[in-house]
């Protein structure tokens, strides 16, 4: 008995194209080829182990050499056919291109091609693993393969086509057979299973499947050896225990526990997989397949699916609605991480589990995604409050330093929080809006010009009332800019307002600061458009670097002693101040020359210049 027995492999391997599994796109073109007649001289079969290039290469033959043929019908149980399966068939040669690869071995299958075959129609040169041969040998194939005679047509098999000479599969017809998928794998050992008398599980026959990794001779071989262990009975646990594989059950658990961000359970299971002797980086390449099928069916809920089991398909939809696609990449993008670290790691299991615990807590991590929708919330939870100025907290905004000449009005605006960079709504503070007296030695033409500011400014409080002008259009642009780029802050502070006229908005920088001018002269464009909607009509901003400008001293605004007059000059009388914010009472004598002191440092004034920075009093 023995003696007759066969192993699945041999004993259902395909005899005929309707055999064939899983690599319809070859057989449909071979058909066809045959049918009308449009046989090439050489072909070429690329493909991984066990996905059928010998059985279709032996099948093609048939087709040939089978009596009336060619024909992509024939009798599988003729002699001629029979002889051909088993290798016997003096008209087709089976070489082994790893045994036969000199130059020698070609120069007799050159000289032997000349003869004619004894009782098919054409004579067949079948060469497995053709990458094998020598370069030698593929250069004195060349002209016999480019030219052989009618009668002589020529198989070649390979596993690695990047080894093979351009120039010999320029000669040939090319052929990629595909992985076969999980479940034609499976179901052909049902089939067998069934063919045989053996109670064989669905279960296990996916996960026989799975390990075959789309290699149908693998998972017939396995099926073979699991039939001498367990006998007529087989279930998952068989398969799991004798191959090492991990059940698909477990790892979904592990990718549960994972995004439920249980580290202690995912390090218990990982550990029980590693005293139990699994390989520890198939669980990982496993674990990342997972993952990949949540991620997956979280982009595409339609996808294919038909290669796993129906729980645990529906346990992959539960976790991809449970877990959003950027978490998921991140995860995904660490584990492959740790995978390519393990393979030289001696330590795999300390890699396995950094890597799994930097997962979960990428997992907990905020996104970029959940950043954007945390600021729009907000920002829609600011546009549904009422606009009521009166009932907002004012936001301060820095002075403008006044333009040098004689006479100025200092002039302190606040916004309400609601307001916007295209509708800025500009509040005139209280104590200043009263008056803005000017200085001692201002004239009575610059008296008349401050008098038409202040009601130009009063209404600005309200944003319906006419458009802005002169300095109070600066304030309130100002004011709007920083409100709509928080950053011009940095760079308006120094700014100075130098004149309006017409539609021409003059702004100027001091020497110093010229720096601050170039990274504002960035948004000259938009600024120029924030700043016309307040004017009520188009203005061309010039922003000009000025050596007689002062530059603006970013610190903090302190009450200085009255200097002592010099020699010979009369004591100047100081102007009358209005009472206001910024009367306020000086700070203690210690704290006031610490600050001064740490403003005054030469490095802490070296780093505010080089980043254009100011100092903020808390």
């Amino acid at each position: 008995m023995s003696d007759n027995y066969q192993v699945f492999a041999r004993k259902y391997r395909p005899r005929t194209f309707e055999d064939v599994l899983g690599q319809d796109h070859v057989i449909q073109t071979l058909r066809n080829a045959i049918e009308k007649d449009r046989l090439a001289h050489a072909y070429l079969f690329v493909g991984p182990r066990g996905t059928g290039k010998t059985s279709t290469a032996r099948i093609l033959a048939k087709a040939l050499n089978c009596p009336g043929g060619p024909s992509a019908v024939f009798d599988a149980d003729d002699p001629i056919c029979q002889e051909i399966a088993e290798g016997n068939s003096l008209d087709v040669l089976e070489i082994d291109g790893a045994s036969n690869n000199g130059v020698e071995q070609v120069r007799e299958l050159r000289d032997t091609v000349k003869f004619a075959p004894s009782s098919g129609q054409f004579k067949i040169y079948y060469i497995d693993e053709v990458h094998m041969l020598t370069t030698a040998a593929f250069n004195a194939l060349l002209k016999t393969l480019e030219e052989p005679p009618a009668h002589v047509k020529f198989i070649f098999a390979t596993t690695e086509p990047q080894k093979i000479l351009p120039t010999i599969i320029s000669r040939c017809q090319r052929f990629d057979l595909r992985r076969i998928p999980t479940d034609v794998i499976a179901s052909h050992l049902l089939f067998i299973a069934k063919e045989e008398g053996i109670d064989l599980s669905e279960a296990a026959a996916f996960a026989i499947a799975k390990g075959a990794e789309g290699g149908m001779r693998d998972a017939q071989s396995m099926l073979d050896q699991l039939v001498a262990f367990c006998g007529e009975t087989i279930d998952e646990s068989n398969v799991l225990e004798i191959f090492g594989f991990n059940s698909a059950e477990a790892i979904a658990s592990l990718a549960a526990v994972i995004l439920d961000q249980k580290s202690g359970e995912a390090l218990e299971k990982i550990y029980a997989h590693s005293e139990a002797g699994k390989d520890l980086a198939k669980l990982l390449g496993d674990l990342i397949g997972h993952f990949r099928n949540v991620l997956v069916l979280k982009v595409d809920p339609k996808a294919e699916t038909g290669e796993m089991p129906t729980d645990i398909l529906e346990i992959i939809r539960q976790q991809a609605a449970a877990v959003d696609v950027q978490r998921l990449l991140r995860v995904i993008d660490l584990l492959a991480e740790t995978d390519g670290r393990m393979k030289w790691a001696p330590n795999k299991r300390l890699h396995f589990e950094i890597g799994v615990i930097k997962a979960i807590q990428a997992l907990s991590e905020a996104s970029i995604d959940d950043v954007i929708s945390l600021v729009t919330s907000a920002a829609s939870a600011a546009d549904a409050l009422p606009a009521d100025a009166s009932a907002a907290p004012p936001v301060s905004t820095p002075r403008a330093q006044a333009p040098p000449v004689e006479e100025r009005a200092r002039v302190e605006l606040t916004l309400p929080d609601d307001s916007t960079a295209s509708s800025p709504s500009p509040e005139v503070s209280p104590e200043v809006a009263s008056h803005a007296e000017p200085d001692s030695g201002e004239s009575a033409d610059d008296s008349e010009e401050e008098e038409e500011l202040e009601p130009a400014l009063t209404s600005a409080a309200t944003p319906a009332v006419g458009p802005f002008s002169g300095l109070a259009l600066w304030e309130a642009a100002r004011t709007a800019l920083i409100d709509a780029k928080p950053i011009f802050e940095t760079w308006l502070i120094a700014a100075q307002f130098l004149s309006h006229e017409g539609e021409d908005f003059v702004l100027g920088f001091a020497s110093e600061q010229a720096l601050m001018r170039d990274s504002l002269s960035r948004y000259e464009p938009e600024m120029a458009e924030d700043i016309s909607k307040l004017a009520g009509g188009p203005i061309r901003l010039k922003i000009e670097v000025r050596s007689e400008l002062e530059p603006f001293e970013m610190e903090i605004e302190e009450e200085e002693e009255p200097s002592e007059p010099a020699a010979g000059e009369a004591p100047a009388e100081e102007a009358p101040q209005e009472p206001g914010p910024a009367a306020e009472e000086p700070e203690p004598a210690a704290p006031e020359e610490e600050e001064e002191s740490f403003q005054n440092d030469p490095l802490i004034r070296e780093a505010l210049s080089v980043f254009e920075a100011r100092v903020i009093k808390s």
